[in-house]
């Protein structure tokens, strides 16, 4: 964050100023524990506890929406609480944390400008965070390069991450998530993109759109952000991407066609790890990813895509790819842990990522494969069908047992469709049940997929089983 006076950010943001007005500024923080004497301490009400009983304990000021007992700026809350189904505003029934987080939206926004800082924006239902990651890889290269950790990517994460940014930083590249229209077009306000990436429109959330083409529209509030200098780079193998509306200069990548980035030659290591042959308006080059999955090609090209426009040779692209690895917890995590393969995906899913999931899976042994599942959350009205698409899905794939972890509906007809289509199955109520299920038949060459919505925590699976399999 570039630094500011507590009466600049006062001013900014159109509250008022208690305190101090020449207490420096220089970064912000909700966790109160982080907090240090020139940290903005943002004061959000939670299920639990309420930021605002903290501010007296804090070392540093605090942006809040009612007066406290510290210095601090205060915007009062001018609008009910919005209509919106985003977690910040589960528990903020008189408006704080919206008048707080709207503060730190005009915060942020300032602080983009200011600190010049080109931005890159990636949106899609499925592979954001993944190819996020790849291309901070990849434009690190050219400069000091800000990415969120880990999904970072709604009204809190967001204005969050482009405060990390100062005048040194080059490249903010943020991922932006939406759970209904006029989502991504306003998180794009925030940190206004440069170029903007739309990886596929799937059926994440679809309960909340109601319809994949609602999906579509929602992505494309992205691209129809960008200036006319700016570059669009949109999915060609996806039809309801590849002819979003924008101004800017549009590139598009493919795993299956020629486009101005696309991929030939695709082959599976033996940890589902893929290389190819990468082709560019500006020549091609071999790659060689260390992450996992064939789905990883399509990320990794759009990453290309970025890297490549914005000025790196195809070269440089290719070894940042190639040096590139996982870079946030629980995505595609695939650990060798003595004779068996443990694959830690568990911190998101939705149709598409868990047909990935099984895929690299499959890939990843010709010994017996396990499929550790929970639900997929969001679905709406097809969730039921979904889970039941999932379980017919393991038997097409031929996965050999599907440990259904919860004791939802949905989990219910996930290991009720697994069942009927002559999939092994077996239900856990719990975490260590699962754990203990998958242990006491887990044999040498086995390889385990580990996946779930993130409410879940079905990585603690994951963790039992490597914590096990490491001890023996």
């Amino acid at each position: 964050m570039i630094t500011l006076t507590l009466a600049e950010v006062a001013e900014i943001v159109g509250g008022q100023l208690n305190g101090d007005p020449h207490i420096r500024v220089d970064s912000v923080e909700f966790d109160s524990r982080k907090v240090t004497p020139h940290t903005l301490f943002v004061a959000l009400r939670g299920a639990r506890v309420d930021g605002h009983d903290f501010a007296t304990s804090v070392d540093g000021p605090v942006l809040a929406a009612r007066p406290v007992d510290a210095p601090s700026v205060v915007v009062v809350p001018h609008i009910d609480n919005p209509q919106s189904n985003a977690d910040a505003y589960a528990h903020d029934p008189s408006g704080d944390n919206a008048s707080v987080l709207e503060a730190l939206s005009k915060l942020a926004r300032y602080n983009i400008d200011h600190a010049e800082v080109t931005v890159i924006g990636v949106t899609g239902s499925a592979g954001k965070t993944s190819t996020k990651d790849l291309i901070a890889s990849v434009v690190r290269r050219l400069g000091s390069t800000v990415a969120p950790p880990g999904s970072f990517n709604n009204e809190l994460g967001h204005p969050y991450t482009a405060l990390r940014c100062d005048k040194t930083t080059d490249y903010l590249v943020a991922e932006l998530s939406a759970r209904g229209l006029g989502h991504v077009a306003h998180l794009a306000q925030i940190a206004p993109p440069t170029i903007g990436v739309v990886l596929n429109v799937g059926t994440a959330h679809l309960g909340e759109f109601g319809s994949r083409e609602v999906i579509a529209q929602a992505k494309g509030e992205l691209v129809a952000a960008l200036p006319s200098t700016g570059v669009a780079v949109l999915n060609a193998d996806d039809p309801l991407v590849t002819n979003m509306p924008t101004s800017a200069k549009v590139v598009r990548f493919s795993t299956t066609m020629e486009a101005d980035y696309y991929a030939t030659d695709i082959q599976l290591g033996e940890l589902s790890q893929a290389s190819f042959v990468l082709h560019t308006p500006h020549g091609q080059a071999p790659v060689n990813l260390q992450v996992f999955g064939e789905h990883q090609v399509a990320n990794a090209l759009a990453a290309a895509a970025v890297g490549v426009e914005c000025g790196l040779s195809v070269a440089d692209v290719a070894q940042a790819l190639s040096e590139h690895t996982a870079a946030s917890a629980h995505r595609m995590d695939v650990q060798r842990c003595g004779d068996v393969v443990i694959i830690d995906d568990a911190y998101n899913a939705n149709p598409d990522s868990m047909r990935a999931g099984v895929s690299a899976l499959i890939d990843a042994t010709s010994k017996k494969t396990w499929a550790v599942l929970g639900q997929m959350n969001e679905l709406g009205e097809d969730a039921d069908a979904e889970h039941r698409k999932l379980g017919e899905y393991l038997a097409e794939r031929g996965v050999d047992t599907l440990v259904a972890v919860g004791t939802s509906a949905q989990v219910e007809a996930l290991a009720n469709s697994a069942r009927e289509h002559g999939v092994h199955t077996l239900v856990a109520s719990n975490v260590q049940q699962a754990v203990d299920l998958v242990q006491a038949e887990l044999a040498p060459g086995d390889a385990v997929l580990v996946k779930a919505s993130y409410s879940d925590s079905l990585w603690r699976v994951a963790e039992g089983l490597m914590q096990l399999r490491r001890s023996e």
